[in-house]
């Protein structure tokens, strides 16, 4: 869905701050694997994705690790960098072609500060994303993997037709082989 439609469909906006919030955020296209940011990075762009499937990911002892998976209808940000002006741990890459609306954080803050809606919106967002990972670390912790398959096809229909299962292994915490004996019993 296209930024504007899905920020239309979630707040009030009227024609000039739609043109102001157009006029903002750049559309980006992105080729399947490209990495946006690097884990450890000091990235500050803030990206709607329109259409695509992405993920935040970190490399543990040499091992690349999938964090979450992001689809369409969703913001990215590096909040470690942006807020705490620290590097963020996680890095970014696209899965499969991506069509993003990127905008600095910066200037998202400028348009937050000039239209309220959007400044609401903006924390409605950001209270999404700390339930969405608090929801990940009680996963881990709790349930047992099967659950945690149960609960990403779910959340992620179809992610098995457009992350490979390395990704996914790790990002349910683990090993492939794992994976395939749950899907082979379900």
């Amino acid at each position: 869905m296209e930024l504007l439609s899905y920020l239309l469909r979630n707040i009030k906006l009227n024609s000039a701050e739609c043109d102001a919030i157009g006029r903002a955020f750049s559309k980006q296209i992105f080729a399947k694997g490209t990495v946006l940011a690097h884990p450890d990075n000091h990235h500050q762009n803030v990206y709607f994705i329109e259409k695509g499937l992405l993920r935040a990911f970190y490399n543990l002892d040499g091992k690349d690790i999938t964090h979450y998976f992001f689809d369409e209808n969703n913001f990215l940000i590096s909040f470690e960098s942006v807020f705490f002006d620290r590097p963020h741990p996680y890095g970014k890459q696209v899965l499969e072609e991506a069509c993003l609306r990127a905008i600095p954080y910066s200037k998202l803050d400028e348009l937050c500060n000039s239209i309220p809606a959007f400044k609401n919106f903006r924390l409605q967002v950001s209270l999404q994303v700390i339930s969405m990972l608090s929801e990940k670390t009680l996963a881990l912790k709790f349930q047992t993997a099967e659950q945690r398959y149960k609960n990403m096809l779910d959340k992620f229909p179809g992610i098995l037709l457009r992350a490979s299962l390395g990704h996914i292994a790790s990002y349910l915490g683990i090993t492939q082989q794992t994976l395939s004996v749950i899907r082979a019993c379900r």
